[in-house]
């Protein structure tokens, strides 16, 4: 068996463009608090969100989060919380944020199924829940319509 290979390849411009897909833009006046442990996903999650033009806030525990939004700075919009975490359960956060301050929505992540989620009763089944891994697109998207349900 025999290759034959070019000695030279052509010139072929490479043109790598990473496209975003097209979001609506967020703005500063739009608070969204970020509870997530894993400070990967955090980083990923408030680093899109911040893009998109929204301010965001960030906390790694349930705790922290309670702390930002008892405090006179903090008037959340949305409040973005993983479901599974330690110490607190994000339904348990929510409801305990939404003592603090009644008008953010929410909107939980998780890296479990909606089916297992709800199955160990861990959501009621009317939230609304982004599952991981999220992209961009989806993130912004959901994020946006949570966004303008609650106008």
């Amino acid at each position: 068996m025999r290759l034959y290979l070019a000695r030279k390849l052509q010139d072929v411009p490479l043109e790598i463009e990473e496209r975003r897909p097209s979001a609506r833009m967020g703005s500063a006046d739009e608070t969204i608090l970020v509870v997530e442990d894993d400070e990967d996903v955090r980083a990923y999650t408030v680093g899109i969100l911040r893009e998109l033009g929204y301010r965001v806030v960030e906390a790694q525990d349930g705790d922290g989060a309670l702390r930002l939004l008892g405090g006179p700075d903090i008037r959340a919009t949305l409040l973005l919380t993983d479901v599974v975490m330690p110490r607190m359960s994000g339904p348990e956060r929510a409801a305990r944020a939404q003592a603090l301050h009644p008008e953010p929505r929410v909107l939980f992540t998780s890296g479990y199924t909606r089916d297992a989620i709800m199955r160990d009763d861990r959501l009621d089944p009317n939230v609304d829940l982004l599952s991981k891994p999220f992209t961009y697109a989806t993130l912004a998207a959901k994020v946006r319509e949570l966004l303008d349900r609650a106008a």
